[in-house]
């Protein structure tokens, strides 16, 4: 036997008697499960060095040529895993091999609604899409949430989860729920109920505003517009809502969008819509929660991303203007003057 592999043979058989000694049913540290991410292209070097950094395995070295002595160093799968420090050799080697202790793990942004959500917990617990659907409608999380709406649109945080092989739909919108009911501060029932408004008000604002929002300062702004126009019975004439209603994402709501007769929109029908039209982070929901003071009713959206806000019908209007001139200057386009001849 020569080359490469002949050594490492020869290596792996003068390690394996010390390697035999060792209490392979316990290589590590007790603990919680933690988790170990084994990139594609991997060696198991590679495997073995991050399992000793994640406290999984105590000697990296034993261990790699444990498993070429046992040909079981040449086929591991990529992927995130939970191992615990309990588990023993032979037990991470088949795991490795056979893909077991691979988790699901996705994020869900802020802002996506249910019809995004449901293509994301689909694809990653390999579930089908009506799966997803159903426990959206379950019954029992919207009685014990106290949601008027036929799904749970707005109460799956946004956040980042991971699920073990096998879990299902339903598991995950539960979790997501929990989450949001982690969230959610007792401490904010007190101004909800001052402002004569419900947690699904609040649910429902906050969607809005994360909709909004491209800057974080802007969030308390634009939760004060919103607060201002409901308190006079203005309509909120929120171009999000009419992209809800629409049920299709548009660069530009147009005049003609604001047909639609839905109760979604908010140019048609004043008020907050019948429910969140996306699932709000908690940035949004605190704004929603706590205003800022501002006098302002308008606000227009610049090219760059920041808002304009305004007190009155006039004032807006000339921002409007403003703005138009500076998405004009922000779309011409950029040319290189031309040397003057020498």
């Amino acid at each position: 036997m020569t080359g490469a592999i002949g050594r490492r043979r020869i290596v792996a058989a003068l390690l394996v008697p010390s390697v035999l000694s060792l209490p392979l049913a316990s290589c590590g540290t007790t603990g919680p499960a933690r988790r170990v991410v084994i990139p594609a292209g991997a060696t198991f070097r590679d495997a073995a060095d991050t399992l000793a950094r994640r406290g999984i395995v105590r000697f990296p070295r034993a261990f790699r040529a444990y498993a070429s002595f046992t040909n079981r160093d040449r086929s591991i799968r990529a992927g995130t895993y939970e191992f615990r420090g309990s588990q023993g050799w032979n037990e991470l080697l088949d795991a490795l091999a056979a893909g077991r202790g691979l988790v699901h793990t996705f994020t869900i942004p802020e802002g996506y609604a249910i019809s995004s959500i449901r293509a994301v917990i689909a694809k990653s617990l390999e579930v089908p899409a009506e799966s997803v659907d159903a426990a959206a409608r379950d019954t029992a999380l919207r009685r014990r949430l106290d949601v008027p709406t036929p799904t749970l649109e707005g109460y799956l945080f946004p956040d980042t989860y991971t699920f073990p092989p096998g879990a299902t739909a339903r598991e995950a919108v539960t979790t997501m729920v929990e989450r949001f009911e982690q969230v959610w501060k007792d401490e904010w029932d007190a101004p909800v109920r001052a402002m004569a408004m419900s947690r699904h008000d609040i649910v429902s604002l906050a969607a809005i505003i994360e909709k909004e929002a491209r800057l974080p300062e802007e969030r308390p702004v634009i939760s004060a517009v919103y607060h201002n126009r409901l308190k006079i019975r203005m309509p909120l004439q929120a171009d999000p809502t009419v992209q809800y209603a629409l049920g299709r994402h548009v660069h530009r709501v147009l005049f003609k969008d604001l047909e639609i007769d839905s109760k979604y929109n908010t140019y048609k029908y004043p008020g907050l819509p019948p429910g969140p039209i996306a699932s709000p982070g908690a940035a949004s929901l605190e704004a929603a929660v706590y205003p800022a003071r501002v006098p302002f009713l308008f606000f227009v959206a610049h090219p760059d991303g920041h808002h304009e806000f305004r007190r009155t019908f006039r004032e807006h209007s000339e921002a409007i203007r403003q703005m138009k001139q500076a998405r004009k200057t922000f779309d011409a386009p950029r040319t290189t003057p031309a040397r003057k001849a020498r």
